[in-house]
């Protein structure tokens, strides 16, 4: 990778989302060259994320637990249980799309309201739901997940130039499966078949259970300054 200078704007701290008790502070990308696939494709490989059209990176005073993670998409070995979600995905069928389902709001409903009825996207918006999901430099792809026809997941999943990114998942909350894992091996699949190396998960943080279970998918490679180790 070309080197090439970053300008970096940083947040006001303010509550952490994820750990009672700690301050968050975000560092922001303000180079708008960098606002692309292939500036994307650069700014993920150090670490950062995007929300909407703003790329970020956790860049708190205090605190370093959120730790950018990559799974080796070639060398993925699933564990016993993945294996045994891997033996049920014959019942279902999955596609990448530009555009969502006519019934993808009824189901981001519902799972908004069953699963995050505290949380800051209660109750479910349209409105909302794009402006933190899709990015005006970057083509939106989602992937939907039947099941006998019937949609119970969408995943936005990023498409980059040696790489996906797991952006986003909403799925059907009642579902018997884990249908976050389910996705998250679907996205597997799909690097290989778009011949990508990397899926990219978002942040591993060991003390937070809802953000825990990116470690799990092995090998994998975390960022610990500013160097790939797995």
């Amino acid at each position: 990778m070309s080197q090439f200078s970053l300008q970096v704007g940083l947040t006001p701290e303010g509550p952490c989302s994820y750990l009672p008790g700690q301050q968050e502070r975000l560092g922001v990308a303000m180079d708008r060259e960098l606002h692309s696939p292939l500036g994307y494709q650069a700014l993920i490989r150090l670490g950062f994320r995007r929300s909407g059209s703003t790329v970020y990176k956790p860049m708190c005073e205090a605190c370093n637990a959120c730790q950018p993670l990559r799974i080796n998409a070639n060398e993925f070995i699933p564990s016993k249980s993945q294996k045994r979600i891997l033996n049920k995905l014959s019942a279902f069928t999955w596609e990448v799309k530009t555009e969502m389902d006519n019934e993808w709001f009824a189901l981001y409903e519902r799972y908004i309201t069953t699963r995050h009825q505290s949380g800051s996207m209660f109750p479910a918006s349209e409105e909302q739901f794009f402006e933190f999901s899709q990015a005006e430099w970057l083509p939106s792809h989602f992937l939907h997940i039947y099941e006998n026809n019937i949609l119970i997941a969408i995943a936005v999943t990023d498409i980059l130039i040696d790489s996906v990114s797991a952006m986003y998942t909403f799925f059907e909350p009642e579902h018997v499966l884990s249908l976050g894992t389910v996705s998250i091996l679907i996205q597997l699949k799909l690097c290989k078949q778009l011949q990508k190396n990397w899926l990219y998960p978002g942040y591993q943080i060991d003390d937070c259970p809802a953000m825990k279970y990116k470690d799990r998918y092995k090998p994998n490679q975390k960022l610990v300054n500013m160097v790939w180790q797995g």
